[in-house]
């Protein structure tokens, strides 16, 4: 359901509201590290499925999910940046609060 919510865009661009809907079942994993669910994965995978699309959905998902972090307090860092990895997905740049979205290339 989630993934077609972020393809019914018709184009246009991957928004920071379509993200943080998608990864707020993972902000429990995020804060306080265990296991990764099901729920949580789908909606990693779902970002990160149509951020592929373009270098520009690609660099807003790198921003929204900065300021996803800014929103959630307590985010581990470790834990944010493994979080790609034990859902399976090769993901082009750290999730890190340090990352440089300008940067990110395809």
């Amino acid at each position: 359901m989630r993934m077609a919510l972020l393809y019914a865009q018709n184009g246009y661009a991957i928004t920071c509201g379509q993200v943080i809907s998608n990864i707020l079942p993972c902000v429990v994993y995020l804060q306080n590290g265990g296991s990764v669910t099901e729920h949580c994965c789908n909606g990693v995978k779902a970002i990160f499925n149509a951020a592929v699309r373009t270098i520009v959905d690609l660099r807003t998902t790198c921003y929204c999910l900065k300021s996803a972090a800014d929103k959630f307090k307590r985010i581990n860092k470790d834990n944010a940046a493994s979080l790609p990895g034990k859902c399976g997905l090769n993901v082009p740049y750290e999730i890190s609060p340090s990352v440089n979205c300008a940067s990110i290339t395809m």
